[in-house]
């Protein structure tokens, strides 16, 4: 998006009017605040009306006939109807407040709420382009932004302003030549504030670009924290973090810089203007007769009190403008990731009664990026209940491989099938569910180890969770932990070995029962006694699955019903163990690379 752009449209009605669809389920709340906000604003002069009445008539006698208590009796009366108004008006304008701010905090909770299901829902590729950082500052805070359209923005500017005509109708109606006198420094004042309005504008702009950095930043090297201590660059991350840091400082303290500079102007406008009431009033006097001169004293002093009422909103007005259009570049931002059409499709509606597993690829080409083709007419069979091996070299497209197959991405040309039915017409919920994935790197989430192997599903109860743990091998070890299956992981594992985290994955895959079983390097980065675990486990689950299994230790596939060996996206052989070392081609050459010159190829 192009922030340049943005700081220019104070007003996107379109944009505007999109936001307030969100706020339809709370209209009701929405028109209480305008009403109010009207109520307000036509009760902002009845109290300078009031201290002139006071002043002209109660203290000089004039309302003693209307009064059955005299001079005194009206001021007490008077008083009294100032303290009712007082309280009236405290109690609508608490009311204001509370109703917009809680019409924007029931926007957010919809917002955000619909962002992250858009979230949810988009194609991987979005997530290798996009810093988590981002999506989180888009989540977490550019909405909270857009409470503030309704909080301090568009209903109390329009609030502010209906205030402060209702202030000028009324000083117009009592003396319209004081009234000229009084805003004749005004427009140094709407100077001022045009100033302040774009200067703290393009602050704010830099301090949420300098917000989204810092969040990326933060959220990456928190995650790759060992990585940075492994290699000691610890001063050189922290030396990046301070630029991005200082940059974040540096658009505050110039926002702060326009506040400071603003508000002693306002202040000074306020004063000069207060000063000519005073000058004009008195001169005027002296050529009026005594009846109304004896008037003057109460118009100065509502007139003061009218001049702070108007001072009051415009102080902040700008501000306020600015906090709306913040919001707007926010509130574009977020329906950005709202109206981002690289969503999974869920075209598919083929729910079979049973997925047998049998897997056909036919002459699949796909590419992460436009056309660098990262698969290139692929084509392979897989029989169901059978196993088989992807092997080749780091970026041979292995991996890539088995995304497809689950639909986390799509081909740009050829046809994948599963039981003979095209992979796009399946239910996408439905084929998921029939998939087991066990990844190298596995990721667990904070929390239990019940809700790690179960996701959460309230579908699978504890006895399954016991009786999987059992067939993998992983009871004992789960028992000995404090809590047992209840025994918090931590984030992303941390108090669990690679081992155990890799055998909680197979407890978890083998809890959804699949048809098709995934295993994308399972066993590459344990140690052997782990691995000897892990091996049955490997064993227990792909019994009467359609298997899928990368591995770069040759030595775990010996047993695949097929091998296919890739390269540089391209199928290069095919066969089963034996078949392709008596080929001595591409698979030969990468066994013999895993084994010693002196050690003799296994037949």
């Amino acid at each position: 998006m192009s922030n340049t752009g943005s700081s220019k449209k104070i007003f996107n009605f379109s944009l505007l009017r999109r936001v307030f669809r969100f706020a339809a389920p709370y209209k009701k709340r929405f028109y209480i605040s305008l009403l109010l906000s009207v109520l307000l604003a036509v009760m902002a002069p009845v109290r300078p009306l009031l201290i002139q009445l006071t002043i002209n008539d109660g203290l000089k006698g004039n309302a003693a006939a209307h009064f059955i208590n005299g001079p005194g009796g009206f001021i007490i009366e008077i008083t009294i109807i100032q303290i009712l108004l007082l309280l009236l008006e405290t109690a609508m304008r608490f009311y204001f407040t509370f109703s917009t701010a809680s019409l924007g905090q029931s926007v957010v909770k919809d917002l955000r709420v619909s962002t992250y299901n858009k979230i949810l829902h988009l194609n991987l590729s979005q997530f290798d382009t996009t810093p988590i950082g981002t999506l989180t500052t888009r989540t977490i805070n550019d909405i909270e932004s857009v409470n503030d359209i309704f909080s301090d923005g568009l209903i109390p500017i329009i609030a502010d302003m209906l205030s402060i005509v209702s202030i000028l109708c009324y000083m117009c109606s009592v003396d319209p030549k004081l009234t000229l006198v009084c805003l004749a420094p005004f427009p140094f004042l709407i100077l001022a504030t045009y100033v302040f309005k774009e200067s703290v504008n393009k602050s704010f702009i830099k301090v949420r670009n300098a917000v989204a950095s810092l969040n990326a930043f933060v959220q990456e090297h928190i995650t790759g924290m060992s990585l940075v201590q492994a290699f000691a660059a610890e001063s050189r991350e922290q030396e990046k973090f301070k630029s991005i840091n200082r940059q974040h400082r540096n658009a505050n303290i110039k926002a702060i810089f326009a506040y400071s500079v603003f508000f002693p102007v306002v202040e000074l406008v306020s004063a000069l203007s207060i000063g000519l009431l005073v000058w004009w009033a008195a001169r005027e006097s002296f050529d009026m007769p005594p009846e109304e001169a004896a008037n003057v004293g109460g118009i100065i002093t509502s007139f003061i009190l009218c001049l702070n009422l108007l001072f009051r909103p415009l102080r902040v007005i700008a501000d306020k403008f600015n906090v709306l259009q913040m919001g707007m570049i926010a509130s574009e931002r977020v329906f950005k990731v709202l109206d981002n059409e690289d969503v999974t499709k869920k075209d598919g509606v083929y729910v079979p009664g049973k997925l047998h597993g049998d897997i056909e690829f036919r002459n699949v080409w796909f590419a992460y990026n436009s056309d660098q083709y990262v698969l290139k007419n692929v084509s392979f069979g897989i029989g169901a209940g059978k196993t088989i091996a992807i092997v080749g070299h780091t970026g041979s497209g292995k991996t890539s491989i088995i995304s497809l197959i689950n639909r986390l991405y799509h081909i740009q040309k050829g046809e994948i099938l599963i039981d003979n039915v095209p992979l796009e017409s399946y239910d996408l919920d439905y084929l998921r569910s029939r998939i087991g994935l066990v990844l190298q790197d596995v990721f667990l989430f904070s929390g239990s180890v019940m809700d790690n192997v179960t996701l959460r599903n309230p579908g699978i109860s504890r006895e399954q969770v016991v009786e999987a743990a059992k067939l993998i091998g992983l009871h004992d070890f789960i028992m000995r932990l404090p809590g047992g299956y209840d025994y918090n992981v931590m984030e992303r594992g941390a108090t669990l070995s690679l081992g155990q985290r890799q055998l909680l994955s197979f407890v978890r895959a083998l809890l959804y029962d699949p048809s098709i079983l995934i295993l994308d390097e399972a066993t590459s980065s344990i140690d052997s006694e782990s691995e000897a675990l892990i091996q049955h486990a490997i064993d227990t689950l792909i019994a009467g699955r359609t298997s899928i299994v990368i591995a770069h230790r040759l030595s775990t596939i010996r047993k695949a019903d097929k091998i296919i060996v890739l390269d540089k996206g391209e199928i290069k052989e095919i066969g089963s163990h034996n078949e392709l070392l008596q080929q001595k081609g591409f698979y030969y050459e990468l066994h013999r690379m895993q084994f010693s010159a002196n050690t003799a190829v296994l037949d």
